[in-house]
């Protein structure tokens, strides 16, 4: 079980998160976008978890093996495979293929899961789905795609948060679970997020209060501060702050933008209120910054 899933791929993906997105961003989820002619990859067990999400319109034959089982059958839009690391597992593919190849580091997983989520995972982890309908795992995962074929302001920390919303998502579906009694945040779903990031892509230079965010998730507050921090790991109010410091770094790349402009475009307060938050997150000065780059 040492081989990566990666390592035996018959053709390049046209996109993977890897080449696109920060370490930090790509760490829990590493997204693959293929659109492969046909063929085949050998039966091998893999250290990851591997979950294949089919975007193609018509349906298709696929052959898949799992340990030692041979399946031949139809696969239709919207529906995912997880094999979980040490499945034995190999596939053939009759059609040009359009999937959403994700692949998760178990340890990953498991510190995802004890930590944010406050689950204890078996060994097992992820149960074994050979096939199964998920139009809203098949939603996030899109989501994730899009983010990284945008490559827009603000694509990284969308990517990162769609990736805690997808691990919740597949936990909370496919997570085989020590504690039978953890309760995931069904209440906070892509949709959600999807409305509160477009509202901050439009106004993260404007005064904005969570209440406001909050509205256009159509959430209380309560709930809405609740439900945000247990999903995206952040609370609304510093994942704002992460969210503007992201624009500053992409406005600095212009020589001829000056510091106090950035820091009200970005809706800081003054220059010394974008100074202390961009050094928090980024661990120097913007001015700093301005001279590496």
């Amino acid at each position: 079980m040492a081989r990566f899933y990666q390592d035996i791929y018959p053709s390049d993906p046209l996109l993977r998160s890897t080449d696109v997105v920060r370490p930090r961003a790509s760490e829990l989820i590493n997204l693959e976008y293929f659109e492969a002619a046909p063929a085949e990859m050998p039966r091998e067990r893999f250290a990851q978890h591997h979950i294949l999400i089919n975007l193609l319109e018509a349906p298709q034959r696929v052959e898949n093996w799992r340990d030692g089982e041979h399946r031949d059958f139809t696969y239709r839009r919207n529906e995912i495979v997880v094999t979980p690391a040490g499945v034995e597992s190999g596939w053939r593919w009759h059609v040009q293929s359009k999937v959403i190849v994700i692949t998760i580091d178990p340890a990953q997983l498991e510190r995802f899961a004890e930590r944010e989520l406050g689950l204890l995972l078996t060994n097992q982890q992820l149960l074994d789905q050979p096939q199964f309908d998920d139009p809203d795992l098949t939603a996030a995962a899109e989501m994730l795609l899009a983010a990284l074929q945008t490559r827009s302001t603000g694509s990284e920390v969308m990517y990162e948060s769609l990736a805690r919303i997808f691990a919740v998502k597949l936990l909370e579906r496919y997570g085989d679970e020590e504690d039978a009694e953890a309760q995931f945040s069904k209440s906070f779903t892509p949709a959600h997020y999807k409305r509160v990031l477009d509202y901050l892509a439009d106004h993260f230079g404007d005064q904005i209060a969570i209440a406001d965010l909050a509205s256009v998730a159509g959430l209380s507050e309560a709930h809405f501060s609740r439900e945000f921090r247990k999903t995206i790991g952040d609370p609304p109010h510093q994942f704002l702050m992460r969210y503007r410091v992201e624009q500053a770094t992409k406005m600095l790349r212009d020589p001829g933008a000056t510091l106090s402009g950035v820091a009200h475009a970005c809706g800081f307060s003054d220059q010394a209120h974008l100074t202390r938050l961009f050094k928090r997150f980024t661990g120097q000065t913007p001015r700093q910054y301005r001279a590496e780059i």
